[in-house]
């Protein structure tokens, strides 16, 4: 791809190459191989898929370029590109994470790591002088999620950037809920970002995995070698696929986001409806901060119904959205966080944090949002 060209959508469509060079072929090739011969008297830079694959170097490179960092990494989850990263830390290290934060990072926090010694401590992220407060001399990195999960509280990036350069500190963020198309932390200053790739960056519901960025060329490294040595890493069949899904992206998202921006004020006009969260609602308290680092909101919406009927009729009526897991992708996807995306928590940590068995997670998919109000309604009013 040539480099006088700033569209975002230009750059997601090209940002892996035009053509194969071996062939031309538009599309990647798919290079399904465990081992490479190795020729002694012309070294190759490939000989087993675990250090490194042809299809998933294209990847990782495209993930570098879209994300303005120095290096990609491609892992078969979104939890293994978490884990593998925090393998970088030793025992006796303190890492302080949001409250605010997916089920299964709370869980490999306090559940796994633990074992490894690591130090965590739960904070709300968006009170900055709670987290300057919580540093302590032993504390290494701030975790978290720039769009909070389940509630989409927003960090106030630009402060959380500027006390881990003040205390020497790594940032680690999950962007998941905020893709590049519409937020590039490193660019802000960040130290490392990832995904989890199954979500909005593929889009099909069709792929597990997980992706993640550095800046600096020294830590790019210390995250190489764990990935190789970790070999958490992504399939060659599964990086294309990626590959063929972030190609969409961008027009996935207005799409998706356009939807959610009818769909979040219409919930919040319903009698059955408690409570809405979306970023792009006037009054939302993180909008503005949103809004200075990125150029969306998303397309995630999170709400509370008022009883335990009208929760069970949405769970077992609803015909369009999926109630499954996971979000991001094509089709709209409702999840019930208390018992799927945050179930790994202890019930009173969800209760502290107000996760209740009345809250919804709803992922707007490319449905016409017509449909999938009536298809609301239709729940609701059976």
């Amino acid at each position: 791809m040539k480099d006088d060209y700033s569209g975002i959508n230009t750059l997601f469509l090209h940002a892996a190459g035009d053509q194969d060079p071996a062939t031309g072929a538009l599309s990647t090739p798919i290079y399904q191989v465990s081992t490479f011969h190795r020729d002694a008297d012309n070294p190759s830079d490939y000989e087993y898929s675990r250090s490194a694959n042809p299809t998933r170097d294209v990847l990782e490179e495209y993930i570098a370029k879209v994300e303005g960092g120095i290096r990609g990494y491609a892992f078969s989850s979104g939890m293994a590109a978490i884990s593998t990263i925090l393998f970088i830390f030793f025992p006796g290290d303190h890492i302080l994470a949001g409250k605010d934060i997916y089920g299964g990072s709370y869980r490999i926090l306090t559940q796994v790591f633990k074992q490894w010694q690591l130090e965590v401590d739960f904070v709300d992220i968006t009170d900055i002088e709670t987290v300057k407060k919580a540093v302590k001399p032993n504390t290494k990195a701030i975790f978290f999620e720039i769009v909070s999960n389940p509630f989409q509280k927003i960090a106030d990036l630009k402060s959380i950037l500027a006390i881990c350069r003040e205390k020497g500190l790594l940032s680690i963020i999950d962007n998941t809920f905020l893709p590049p198309y519409y937020c590039r932390p490193l660019e802000l200053g960040a130290d490392i970002v990832l995904h989890s790739a199954t979500k909005f960056l593929n889009g099909h519901s069709d792929v597990v995995a997980g992706v993640a960025a550095a800046k600096d060329p020294v830590l790019a490294k210390k995250i190489g070698f764990m990935q190789n040595a970790v070999g958490a890493v992504l399939g060659p069949q599964d990086s294309w696929l990626l590959l063929r899904g972030l190609k969409t992206l961008g027009v996935r998202m207005e799409r998706q986001e356009k939807s959610a921006q009818k769909i979040a004020p219409w919930l919040l006009e319903q009698s059955w409806v408690k409570k809405v969260y979306y970023p792009g609602l006037p009054g939302h308290p993180g909008k503005t901060l949103l809004e200075n680092i990125s150029t969306g909101y998303g397309a995630i919406i999170t709400f509370e119904v008022t009883t335990s009927a009208v929760k069970n009729n949405l769970m077992q009526k609803l015909s369009l959205p999926a109630v499954a897991v996971s979000l991001g992708a094509v089709e709209s996807i409702l999840t019930h966080p208390a018992t799927m995306s945050h179930a790994s928590m202890p019930k009173a940590v969800r209760e502290e944090l107000g996760i209740c068995d009345n809250l919804f997670r709803l992922s707007v998919g490319l449905e016409d949002p017509e449909d999938l109000v009536k298809d609301f309604l239709t729940a609701v009013e059976s």
